[in-house]
């Protein structure tokens, strides 16, 4: 990335429920996979590259929940997406069973700005219209059929709000007599509703809380404990485990828009 890009480019990070929003460079060192659908929005001046098995992918696109891969991109938007939210599943039907699709040729016709990104959203929108996604952004929250799940989903999003309940505490156990269920019970209902495990969607949100703890001003250290890890080398091999990169390497992305 040349020098004026690289004055101009300010990394942001964004969480919402459902979303992790990122506008900035991203350097992935390993090939990692992770729950989310990626969204990658390169801007007109980016060299963006996604390698993944069957090859290497350029510019703009979108990445299937679980595909093992390494991004290198210099300038631009990143959205992690849970698969069960209702922007997940729409783009779940767009990739119709491929790991990555392009999306270069749409994204050319709008150019990320590299301003002081107050809303992301509204900056996202002319992109995510002509992917016919906006009716999706617009509904983040995952609606959930078993309000019991619900409840539980609501709980965690605390995090998001400065209130987090360390969610690593939370045993299945635990959880399923909180709702008055069996654990088996809970285990399979979880399941059935967010289409994943629970351990593995708590390992995911307890990221997400140590992201949003960081973008409050807490050290990494600080962050592992307020999310229930034993200290920040469990936080950061988690972390990397799932992105790819350490929490310290991340670091320079999480800060207040």
């Amino acid at each position: 990335m040349n020098n004026c890009l690289n004055a101009i480019v300010k990394p942001k990070i964004w969480i919402e429920r459902g979303v992790v929003i990122t506008y900035g460079r991203v350097h992935d060192n390993s090939f990692h996979k992770h729950y989310a659908i990626q969204i990658v929005w390169s801007s007109v001046e980016s060299d963006s590259q996604c390698q993944i098995s069957d090859g290497n992918i350029f510019d703009s696109f979108i990445i299937d929940s679980q595909v093992e891969h390494k991004l290198n991109l210099s300038a631009g938007w990143v959205l992690l997406v849970e698969p069960r939210s209702n922007l997940g599943k729409r783009l779940t039907e767009l990739l119709s069973g491929r790991t990555v699709i392009s999306i270069a040729d749409i994204s050319k016709q709008y150019a990320p700005s590299h301003s002081f990104i107050k809303d992301p959203i509204s900056e996202l929108k002319p992109l995510l219209h002509t992917l016919s996604l906006s009716k999706q952004i617009d509904s983040l929250p995952i609606k959930l059929m078993d309000k019991r799940i619900q409840s539980l989903i609501e709980k965690l999003d605390l995090c998001l709000k400065g209130e987090c309940l360390k969610p690593t505490s939370w045993s299945a156990a635990e959880v399923a007599s909180s709702l008055s269920l069996s654990e088996s019970r809970f285990i399979h209902l979880f399941s059935q509703q967010m289409g994943i495990a629970w351990r593995p969607y708590l390992r995911w949100r307890r990221l997400s809380c140590a992201i949003s703890s960081i973008v409050r001003g807490m050290s990494v250290t600080e962050s592992a404990h307020a999310v229930g890890f034993s200290d920040s080398s469990h936080l950061s091999r988690t972390f990397r485990s799932m992105f790819g990169l350490s929490i310290q390497q991340a670091k320079s992305l999480f800060l207040k828009s």
